[in-house]
């Protein structure tokens, strides 16, 4: 008897690593631009005289002066910004001294819409600008408010991996990290994800996928991923609470 079940474990395991070797959602995909909605969001609320706190893309708040200098933001992460008058503003983020990012931001005359000259610095020391410009989503004038932006980055290479995890799991390696799904529905702890970072996930069909992310119990995204018939093109869906317009993202299989 003992064989026996020791026998169905083993099967059962094996008919459940298949099913996810062979889930169409496993492989290699890499972003095509042209055809995607990339939706760029922040939040800047005052924080004090001279002092603000920035909300880029859904993440936790950073709260800086804005002197120039620079002052602890997202995890290894620094962040200096210098409002240089009412309506403009340098912003620049360093990683371990260096600068990955700078921005020059300016808000039209009219309070509608912010220009942002952002400029990512790569590793090997190259950079890209991109100029993007941000519609007003709230707030009077100034910087303060929330904004959206859906122009497209210049030079970006985004890729996903998925990998399959045996007992109806898949890994979401992103340039990000990595996302390991369970899909039960449940909500599961993110591992190296800010502190009570949670994703859920279903599989309403084969070629259908359902992710909620949340922050402390609250949703910060739903992502609804699906597959082509010919299983080649990845379209994933992304909403966020307050967000206007969806972000879509169109993957094509490495």
């Amino acid at each position: 008897m003992q064989q026996l079940a020791g026998s169905l474990a083993m099967a059962f395991l094996a008919a459940s690593s298949l099913w996810t070797a062979s889930d169409p959602f496993v492989g290699k995909w890499k972003l095509d631009v042209a055809r995607s909605v990339i939706v760029d969001r922040m939040v800047i609320e005052a924080a004090g005289p001279n002092r603000y706190a920035f909300r880029f893309e859904g993440s936790p708040a950073e709260t800086v002066v804005a002197d120039g200098t620079d002052q602890p933001g997202l995890p290894g992460t620094t962040l200096s910004v210098k409002a240089q008058d009412p309506r403009t503003m340098k912003v620049v983020r360093k990683q371990a001294g260096q600068i990955v990012i700078s921005a020059d931001w300016k808000v039209s005359p009219d309070d509608r819409t912010l220009n942002d000259a952002f400029t990512a610095v790569q590793s090997d020391g190259s950079s890209s600008t991109t100029h993007y410009v941000y519609r007003r989503l709230s707030g009077v004038s100034g910087f303060v408010g929330a904004w959206e932006s859906t122009t497209p980055p210049v030079g970006l290479v985004y890729e996903l991996q998925v990998r399959p995890l045996g007992d109806q799991r898949l890994a979401f390696v992103r340039p990000s990290g990595l996302k390991t799904v369970t899909f039960d529905g449940a909500d599961h702890a993110v591992t190296g994800a800010a502190a009570g970072s949670t994703v859920s996930g279903r599989r309403p069909a084969e070629r259908t996928i359902e992710l909620t992310d949340k922050v402390g119990g609250e949703v910060s995204d739903t992502q609804a991923l699906e597959l082509s018939g010919d299983g080649k093109t990845l379209t994933m869906t992304v909403r966020r609470p307050g967000q206007a317009t969806p972000g879509v993202l169109v993957f094509e299989r490495e």
